[in-house]
Protein backbone atom coordinates (compact mmCIF):
# COMPACT_ATOMS: atom_id res chain seq x y z
CA UNK A 1 0.00 0.00 0.00
CA UNK A 2 1.36 3.44 -0.87
CA UNK A 3 2.08 5.98 1.80
CA UNK A 4 -0.26 8.93 2.05
CA UNK A 5 0.38 11.81 -0.36
CA UNK A 6 2.46 14.69 0.92
CA UNK A 7 2.77 18.18 -0.51
CA UNK A 8 6.28 19.59 -1.04
CA UNK A 9 6.63 23.09 0.37
CA UNK A 10 7.09 25.86 -2.12
CA UNK A 11 7.33 23.69 -5.23
CA UNK A 12 3.71 23.24 -6.27
CA UNK A 13 4.34 19.50 -6.51
CA UNK A 14 2.22 16.92 -4.79
CA UNK A 15 4.06 13.66 -4.33
CA UNK A 16 3.74 10.33 -2.58
CA UNK A 17 6.58 8.48 -0.92
CA UNK A 18 7.72 5.31 -2.61
CA UNK A 19 6.13 2.24 -0.97
CA UNK A 20 8.63 -0.22 0.44
CA UNK A 21 6.55 -2.77 2.27
CA UNK A 22 5.97 -6.18 0.71
CA UNK A 23 3.62 -8.88 1.95
CA UNK A 24 5.41 -11.67 3.77
CA UNK A 25 4.71 -15.31 3.04
CA UNK A 26 6.65 -18.40 3.86
CA UNK A 27 7.95 -20.32 0.90
CA UNK A 28 8.65 -23.98 0.36
CA UNK A 29 12.24 -24.88 1.13
CA UNK A 30 14.62 -23.60 -1.54
CA UNK A 31 18.30 -24.21 -0.94
CA UNK A 32 20.42 -21.06 -1.07
CA UNK A 33 24.17 -21.08 -0.88
CA UNK A 34 25.04 -18.41 1.67
CA UNK A 35 28.47 -19.70 2.66
CA UNK A 36 31.37 -18.03 0.88
CA UNK A 37 32.69 -20.47 -1.67
CA UNK A 38 36.38 -21.41 -2.01
CA UNK A 39 37.77 -19.08 -4.66
CA UNK A 40 40.54 -19.43 -7.16
CA UNK A 41 43.15 -16.65 -7.41
CA UNK A 42 41.12 -14.78 -10.03
CA UNK A 43 38.03 -14.99 -7.85
CA UNK A 44 39.90 -13.79 -4.77
CA UNK A 45 40.82 -10.64 -6.63
CA UNK A 46 37.10 -9.87 -6.86
CA UNK A 47 36.59 -10.12 -3.11
CA UNK A 48 36.08 -6.74 -1.53
CA UNK A 49 37.82 -6.06 1.75
CA UNK A 50 36.58 -2.63 2.78
CA UNK A 51 38.42 -0.99 5.63
CA UNK A 52 36.79 -0.50 9.00
CA UNK A 53 36.72 3.21 8.24
CA UNK A 54 34.80 2.60 5.02
CA UNK A 55 32.32 0.31 6.75
CA UNK A 56 31.52 2.88 9.38
CA UNK A 57 31.44 5.89 7.06
CA UNK A 58 28.13 7.74 7.11
CA UNK A 59 26.18 7.84 3.89
CA UNK A 60 27.75 10.17 1.32
CA UNK A 61 29.49 12.88 3.38
CA UNK A 62 28.65 12.07 6.96
CA UNK A 63 25.10 13.31 7.12
CA UNK A 64 23.31 9.98 6.73
CA UNK A 65 19.55 9.86 6.39
CA UNK A 66 18.04 9.59 9.87
CA UNK A 67 14.93 7.58 10.61
CA UNK A 68 15.15 5.30 7.55
CA UNK A 69 15.65 1.57 8.07
CA UNK A 70 18.36 -0.22 6.12
CA UNK A 71 16.95 -1.87 2.98
CA UNK A 72 17.46 -5.35 1.56
CA UNK A 73 18.21 -5.62 -2.14
CA UNK A 74 17.92 -8.33 -4.79
CA UNK A 75 20.13 -7.78 -7.84
CA UNK A 76 19.51 -9.52 -11.17
CA UNK A 77 22.41 -10.06 -13.61
CA UNK A 78 23.15 -12.02 -16.78
CA UNK A 79 26.80 -11.13 -17.31
CA UNK A 80 29.84 -9.66 -15.59
CA UNK A 81 27.72 -7.56 -13.25
CA UNK A 82 29.88 -4.43 -13.06
CA UNK A 83 26.90 -2.33 -11.92
CA UNK A 84 26.11 -5.00 -9.32
CA UNK A 85 29.68 -4.72 -8.05
CA UNK A 86 29.44 -0.93 -7.86
CA UNK A 87 26.22 -1.16 -5.84
CA UNK A 88 27.63 -3.81 -3.52
CA UNK A 89 30.82 -1.82 -2.97
CA UNK A 90 28.79 1.34 -2.29
CA UNK A 91 26.69 -0.56 0.27
CA UNK A 92 29.79 -1.87 2.01
CA UNK A 93 31.33 1.59 1.97
CA UNK A 94 28.33 3.31 3.50
CA UNK A 95 27.12 5.17 0.40
CA UNK A 96 23.97 3.06 0.04
CA UNK A 97 21.63 2.46 2.98
CA UNK A 98 21.09 -1.18 2.06
CA UNK A 99 22.56 -4.64 1.66
CA UNK A 100 22.53 -7.08 -1.24
CA UNK A 101 20.51 -10.00 0.15
CA UNK A 102 20.54 -12.20 -2.98
CA UNK A 103 21.87 -12.34 -6.54
CA UNK A 104 19.47 -13.66 -9.17
CA UNK A 105 20.79 -14.81 -12.54
CA UNK A 106 19.75 -16.75 -15.62
CA UNK A 107 23.40 -17.68 -16.22
CA UNK A 108 24.82 -19.38 -13.10
CA UNK A 109 28.35 -19.35 -14.51
CA UNK A 110 28.47 -15.62 -15.28
CA UNK A 111 30.95 -13.20 -13.72
CA UNK A 112 28.30 -11.55 -11.57
CA UNK A 113 27.34 -14.89 -10.01
CA UNK A 114 31.00 -15.75 -9.39
CA UNK A 115 31.54 -12.41 -7.68
CA UNK A 116 28.46 -12.97 -5.49
CA UNK A 117 29.64 -16.41 -4.40
CA UNK A 118 33.09 -15.04 -3.56
CA UNK A 119 31.46 -12.41 -1.36
CA UNK A 120 29.09 -14.76 0.46
CA UNK A 121 25.96 -13.49 -1.30
CA UNK A 122 23.30 -16.16 -1.98
CA UNK A 123 22.82 -16.95 -5.68
CA UNK A 124 19.58 -18.25 -7.17
CA UNK A 125 18.93 -19.17 -10.77
CA UNK A 126 15.88 -17.80 -12.60
CA UNK A 127 14.10 -18.82 -14.71
CA UNK A 128 14.15 -22.58 -14.92
CA UNK A 129 15.18 -23.74 -18.40
CA UNK A 130 16.74 -26.67 -20.25
CA UNK A 131 20.17 -25.14 -19.75
CA UNK A 132 19.43 -24.31 -16.11
CA UNK A 133 17.16 -27.05 -14.71
CA UNK A 134 18.01 -25.90 -11.19
CA UNK A 135 16.22 -22.62 -11.87
CA UNK A 136 13.16 -21.45 -9.98
CA UNK A 137 9.65 -20.78 -11.20
CA UNK A 138 8.23 -17.27 -10.79
CA UNK A 139 6.22 -18.30 -7.73
CA UNK A 140 9.26 -19.94 -6.14
CA UNK A 141 11.38 -16.87 -6.77
CA UNK A 142 8.73 -14.58 -5.27
CA UNK A 143 8.61 -16.73 -2.16
CA UNK A 144 12.40 -16.61 -1.84
CA UNK A 145 12.42 -12.83 -2.15
CA UNK A 146 9.68 -12.56 0.48
CA UNK A 147 11.47 -14.92 2.84
CA UNK A 148 14.63 -12.84 2.46
CA UNK A 149 12.54 -9.72 3.15
CA UNK A 150 13.72 -8.02 -0.03
CA UNK A 151 12.59 -4.40 -0.25
CA UNK A 152 13.84 -3.51 -3.74
CA UNK A 153 14.77 -5.35 -6.93
CA UNK A 154 17.60 -3.99 -9.09
CA UNK A 155 18.23 -5.18 -12.64
CA UNK A 156 21.88 -4.80 -13.60
CA UNK A 157 22.37 -6.27 -17.04
CA UNK A 158 19.65 -8.91 -16.72
CA UNK A 159 18.49 -9.74 -20.25
CA UNK A 160 15.25 -11.61 -19.60
CA UNK A 161 11.85 -9.91 -19.54
CA UNK A 162 10.59 -9.73 -15.96
CA UNK A 163 7.29 -11.62 -15.50
CA UNK A 164 4.24 -9.50 -14.75
CA UNK A 165 3.68 -11.27 -11.42
CA UNK A 166 7.09 -10.13 -10.21
CA UNK A 167 6.57 -6.55 -11.42
CA UNK A 168 3.21 -6.42 -9.66
CA UNK A 169 4.70 -7.78 -6.44
CA UNK A 170 7.21 -4.90 -6.31
CA UNK A 171 5.29 -1.81 -7.48
CA UNK A 172 7.52 1.24 -7.74
CA UNK A 173 10.23 -0.87 -6.15
CA UNK A 174 12.11 -2.29 -9.14
CA UNK A 175 14.81 -0.43 -11.08
CA UNK A 176 16.75 -1.12 -14.27
CA UNK A 177 19.66 0.61 -15.95
CA UNK A 178 19.86 0.92 -19.73
CA UNK A 179 22.87 2.22 -21.72
CA UNK A 180 21.04 4.85 -23.79
CA UNK A 181 18.97 7.95 -23.23
CA UNK A 182 15.54 6.34 -23.20
CA UNK A 183 13.12 6.34 -24.90
CA UNK A 184 15.72 6.32 -27.71
CA UNK A 185 17.45 3.02 -28.51
CA UNK A 186 15.45 0.93 -26.06
CA UNK A 187 13.21 -2.10 -26.25
CA UNK A 188 13.61 -5.74 -27.19
CA UNK A 189 16.93 -6.45 -28.86
CA UNK A 190 18.62 -3.27 -27.66
CA UNK A 191 21.28 -4.29 -25.18
CA UNK A 192 25.05 -4.15 -24.82
CA UNK A 193 27.08 -3.26 -27.89
CA UNK A 194 23.94 -3.31 -30.05
CA UNK A 195 22.81 -0.10 -28.36
CA UNK A 196 26.09 1.72 -28.94
CA UNK A 197 26.35 0.61 -32.56
CA UNK A 198 22.82 1.90 -33.19
CA UNK A 199 23.55 5.22 -31.49
CA UNK A 200 26.65 5.83 -33.60
CA UNK A 201 24.94 4.73 -36.81
CA UNK A 202 22.06 7.14 -36.16
CA UNK A 203 24.32 10.16 -36.01
CA UNK A 204 23.11 11.05 -32.51
CA UNK A 205 25.38 13.59 -30.83
CA UNK A 206 24.63 12.44 -27.29
CA UNK A 207 24.01 9.21 -25.46
CA UNK A 208 24.23 8.05 -21.85
CA UNK A 209 22.64 5.77 -19.26
CA UNK A 210 19.04 5.82 -18.02
CA UNK A 211 17.84 4.49 -14.67
CA UNK A 212 14.14 3.69 -14.86
CA UNK A 213 11.43 1.87 -12.99
CA UNK A 214 10.47 -1.50 -14.43
CA UNK A 215 7.09 -2.26 -15.95
CA UNK A 216 5.96 -5.29 -17.94
CA UNK A 217 7.73 -4.30 -21.17
CA UNK A 218 11.37 -3.78 -22.12
CA UNK A 219 12.67 -0.31 -21.20
CA UNK A 220 9.32 1.49 -21.04
CA UNK A 221 9.04 2.21 -17.31
CA UNK A 222 9.19 5.72 -15.87
CA UNK A 223 12.61 7.41 -16.09
CA UNK A 224 14.22 8.21 -12.73
CA UNK A 225 17.70 9.50 -13.67
CA UNK A 226 19.92 10.02 -16.70
CA UNK A 227 23.48 11.10 -17.48
CA UNK A 228 24.52 12.65 -20.80
CA UNK A 229 27.63 11.44 -22.63
CA UNK A 230 28.81 13.06 -25.89
CA UNK A 231 29.13 10.86 -28.96
CA UNK A 232 32.43 11.81 -30.56
CA UNK A 233 32.98 12.02 -34.31
CA UNK A 234 35.33 9.03 -34.49
CA UNK A 235 33.81 6.94 -31.70
CA UNK A 236 33.81 3.17 -31.93
CA UNK A 237 31.05 1.26 -30.11
CA UNK A 238 33.67 0.10 -27.60
CA UNK A 239 34.84 3.63 -26.84
CA UNK A 240 31.32 4.93 -26.42
CA UNK A 241 30.39 1.93 -24.28
CA UNK A 242 33.30 2.57 -21.93
CA UNK A 243 32.30 6.21 -21.34
CA UNK A 244 28.64 5.31 -20.85
CA UNK A 245 29.56 2.50 -18.43
CA UNK A 246 31.61 4.89 -16.32
CA UNK A 247 28.52 7.07 -15.91
CA UNK A 248 26.31 4.02 -15.27
CA UNK A 249 28.33 3.10 -12.20
CA UNK A 250 27.79 6.55 -10.75
CA UNK A 251 24.18 7.30 -11.64
CA UNK A 252 22.90 3.85 -10.65
CA UNK A 253 24.54 4.04 -7.22
CA UNK A 254 23.06 7.52 -6.71
CA UNK A 255 19.59 6.34 -7.73
CA UNK A 256 19.78 3.27 -5.48
CA UNK A 257 21.00 5.42 -2.60
CA UNK A 258 17.95 7.67 -3.03
CA UNK A 259 15.65 4.65 -3.21
CA UNK A 260 17.09 3.18 -0.02
CA UNK A 261 16.71 6.50 1.79
CA UNK A 262 13.05 6.85 0.77
CA UNK A 263 13.89 9.97 -1.24
CA UNK A 264 11.92 8.94 -4.33
CA UNK A 265 8.64 10.85 -4.61
CA UNK A 266 5.99 10.68 -7.30
CA UNK A 267 4.28 13.64 -8.92
CA UNK A 268 0.53 13.41 -9.45
CA UNK A 269 1.17 12.73 -13.15
CA UNK A 270 3.20 9.62 -12.27
CA UNK A 271 6.68 11.05 -12.79
CA UNK A 272 9.26 9.93 -10.17
CA UNK A 273 11.62 12.54 -8.73
CA UNK A 274 14.62 12.32 -6.43
CA UNK A 275 14.46 14.53 -3.36
CA UNK A 276 17.77 16.16 -2.43
CA UNK A 277 19.36 14.79 0.72
CA UNK A 278 20.42 18.25 1.83
CA UNK A 279 17.26 20.21 0.93
CA UNK A 280 13.92 18.40 1.01
CA UNK A 281 12.36 21.09 -1.21
CA UNK A 282 14.78 20.45 -4.08
CA UNK A 283 14.18 17.66 -6.61
CA UNK A 284 16.27 16.20 -9.42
Amino acid sequence: MEAASVASSGTGLRCSLNPVQNPQRRSPQVRLTTKRQPCAAACRRLLLRPSARANTAAIDSGDGYPGVSRKRLAVFVSGGGSNFRSIHEAALGGKVNGDVAVLVTDKPGCGGAEYARCNGIPVVVFPKSKSAPEGLSTDELLNVLRDLKVDFVLLAGYLKLIPGELVQAYPRSMLNIHPSLLPAFGGKGYYGSKVHKAVIASGARYSGPTVHFVDEQFDTGRTLAQRVVPVLANDTPEQLAARVLHEEHQVYVEAVAALCEDRIVWREDGVPLIRSRRNSNVFT
